[in-house]
């Protein structure tokens, strides 16, 4: 869609500025990435009064221009590069009305650019409530721009505002705040001549952030370097001397605009509810209550809706295999690309489920006060309050935990957070667990009420919490990063949950879920399917001609002989024979080439396990039937020693590495996709794989 007008959002974060901009563009927007980094740039499209069509781009939340995070740098970039995608013709500055002096700050930084600017003063409604009163005239007339008053959450205000932008100047009116010259007369005035730069502010933030700007060369930031020490510049000096003076101009523009009615020092409500929801003892209490409710409530509203997607994956086969014509092109499209579609579909629920809780909870203002509580506990082992979210939610699936982490600004910290959360225990590792957990734990119970398989399965999940934290205190010495982990997080007022927003949060995250990390899954498991369904010449007919001699046909009915036919067909293919190929290998762990092959198809998704062993062992093909599954494996021996196949040794050794092994394609794919860049899903998978198979051979030679 072409635009006629292209709108920058910017404000501080909690603003709302968010919620206007989907107020502004509904359903009508993209989410991609700004170019170079994997940050959120969320852009949209609006229809204006005079039929014009205006390009909204949502730039991240920023305190100022000095900033703390790559979120915080990219407005910079953003503004003061003109060749920037994201430069805008006109600037809609969001500005929280309860905190106005606060969100005034980044205005003056903003205003001082010199691009059109508009300010949108949002919870109004809010504002009148803690009993303060704005003269919207007054603070228009004292700042030079228009000053609309509006509430995105109900949408009141937003057609003055639009018609506001049709109306809105092409050149910029906005008074100056502050005398940038005066700061550091000659460096900017030599930065702006040797630059061919007009504009006195964007010269004087050169000087500060030269180095991180991504829009200067090499010999531009040298050059600048150099100006700095000629006329001795002292950039944290600077930045201070701008702070006080931009204050100053602010508390003379609010004394004549804001009045209260009731007494700013009173306590708020949300100050006597932060009493008991962040106290040091019953705030985490609070919370861990909260996410049990939650995460009960993922698993019990998910069933229902896997299944009948499931479900209806199961009919989409079937019928497909009754209705298309049989071959090599039907079996691709049933057996790889819609198997394929069903590993990534059937992820919705959860994904839906999680986003809306995590929506809600951030909508309400209550995720503010999470990460504030858990920041000092989680960077000890190099995360940071943020990443508890993606961490828990690693016990249902580590696909939409690791896409939460892109709440977390730090870098570093967000790194950590996605290369370790793979190791919680998720729902697809429980069916692995139970069926070798049953085979080699006797079902009994210890003091009445202890029971030996729970104690087992409890210790998986307390092993996946215990590694997690490990890896992540390893990483942090690891991982280099010039990014200081501040954390500056502004407490919000709570709030109702604006229900609409939460709607088109899920929508995204599942859109964006669906079409990016299915592409690469549903390669991956085109690629598997070939490989598990041929072979070498001549061995598959091989294997019809000897499963058609009487040897076979008077000894086995026709469903045992499919079954047979079946197994001898996976042990031949190119799976079977990279089985073999990696038996030498996987040896020492206590595993032969039958469990090889298991662990090559599982890659998919780890509950396949079960259903690998299920062919090989011939029985049932039903995979729901554990117990037929667990008779046969119990009754596996080893042909070289006639001992069973599945030991206490060997189940303990093949949990540990499902418990430490990356075998998901689509947390590869996600991982991939929150990245942009294939080193770190590499990275991680060699990591987990190493560690799986360190621990797997630690555990069968202790316990063979």
């Amino acid at each position: 869609m072409n635009a006629d007008l292209k709108i920058a959002l910017v404000g501080n974060p909690n603003s709302g500025k968010s919620t206007l901009f989907n107020v502004l563009t509904g359903l009508n927007q993209k989410i991609g990435n700004f170019p170079g980094v994997t940050v959120d740039k969320k852009t949209g499209f609006c229809k204006l009064p005079d039929r014009r069509i205006a390009q909204i781009i949502d730039l991240p939340g920023t305190y100022s221009f000095y900033p703390k995070s790559r979120d915080e740098r990219i407005v910079m970039e953003a503004l003061a590069d003109k060749s920037n995608s994201a430069h805008p013709d006109l600037i809609i500055f969001v500005a929280d009305a309860s905190n106005l002096k606060r969100n005034l700050l980044l205005y003056t930084q903003v205003a001082d650019l010199k691009i059109p600017i508009i300010i949108a003063l949002n919870m109004m409604d809010l504002a009148e409530r803690s009993g303060i009163e704005i003269s919207v005239d007054e603070l228009a007339s004292k700042l030079g721009v228009q000053v609309i008053p509006i509430s995105a959450r109900n949408a009141q205000g937003i057609d003055e505002l639009k018609q506001t932008i049709t109306h809105a100047s092409k050149i910029p009116l906005q008074v100056d705040s502050i005398e940038v010259e005066a700061l550091a007369p000659q460096l900017v005035q030599q930065i702006c001549l040797e630059m061919q730069i007009d504009i006195p502010y964007i010269a004087l933030q050169l000087a500060h952030q030269h180095e991180q700007l991504s829009f200067l060369t090499v010999q531009q930031s040298d050059r600048i370097e150099e100006i700095e020490q000629e006329f001795s510049f002292q950039s944290q000096k600077s930045q201070a001397t701008e702070t006080i003076t931009r204050y100053n101009f602010i508390n003379d523009v609010l004394f004549d605009t804001i009045h209260f009615k009731a007494d700013p020092l009173q306590e708020t409500i949300s100050n006597r509810i932060d009493k008991v929801l962040t106290h040091r003892v019953f705030g985490f209490v609070i919370f861990f209550a909260i996410l049990f409710l939650i995460f009960q409530s993922i698993f019990a509203w998910s069933a229902y809706p896997m299944g009948l997607i499931e479900q209806l994956f199961v009919w989409l086969a079937n019928t497909g295999h009754q209705l298309l014509p049989a071959g090599v092109l039907t079996n691709l499209l049933l057996d790889g690309v819609l198997a394929g579609l069903s590993g990534v579909l059937v992820f919705i629920p959860q994904i839906a489920i999680l986003f809306a809780f995590i929506s809600i909870l951030e909508d309400t203002g209550y995720m503010s006060r999470v990460t504030f509580m858990m920041d000092k506990i989680m960077r000890k082992v190099g995360l940071s309050g943020k990443s508890v979210v993606p961490l828990i939610g690693g016990f249902a699936c580590a696909v939409p935990s690791i896409m939460s982490a892109r709440n977390i600004e730090n870098w570093k910290d967000r790194m950590i957070t996605i290369m370790v959360t793979p190791l919680i225990t998720c729902s697809a590792r429980l069916p692995v667990y139970a069926l070798l957990i049953s085979l080699v734990v006797p079902d009994k119970k210890v003091w009445w009420f202890i029971n030996l398989q729970g104690v087992a399965l409890m210790a998986m999940y307390v092993l996946s919490i215990v590694s997690a934290i490990i890896v992540a205190w390893a990483m942090k010495q690891i991982i280099r990063s010039r990014e200081r982990g501040y954390f500056i997080m502004e407490l919000p007022v709570y709030r109702m949950p604006r229900w609409n927003n939460i709607a088109l949060t899920m929508y995204q995250k599942v859109k964006t879920f669906v079409f990016e990390a299915g592409k690469v899954i549903v390669a991956v498991s085109i690629i598997l399917w070939v490989l598990a369904s041929y072979g070498p010449s001549g061995r598959f007919e091989k294997i019809e001609s000897q499963y058609q001699s009487p040897v076979y046909t008077q000894k086995y009915s026709a469903q045992q002989l499919g079954l047979l036919k079946e197994s001898a067909r996976l042990g031949n293919s190119y799976a079977g024979i990279l089985g073999k190929a990696i038996e030498p290998a996987i040896k020492p762990l206590g595993f032969d080439w039958k469990i090889g092959i298991a662990l090559i198809t599982s890659f998919a998704a780890r509950e396949v396990f079960v259903g690998t062993m299920a062919t090989i062992y011939s029985v049932d093909s039903d995979e729901s039937h554990l117990a037929s599954v667990r008779e046969k494996m119990h009754s596996a021996r080893n042909p070289d020693t006639g001992l069973p196949v599945f030991t206490t040794a060997t189940a303990f050794s093949l949990m540990i590495f499902y418990a430490f092994a990356m075998q998901c394609m689509s947390t590869i794919a996600v991982v991939y996709r929150e990245t942009k860049h294939w080193k770190w899903p590499t990275i991680q998978f060699a990591y987990m794989t190493v560690l799986a198979y360190i621990a797997s051979l630690i555990t069968y030679q202790l316990l063979k």
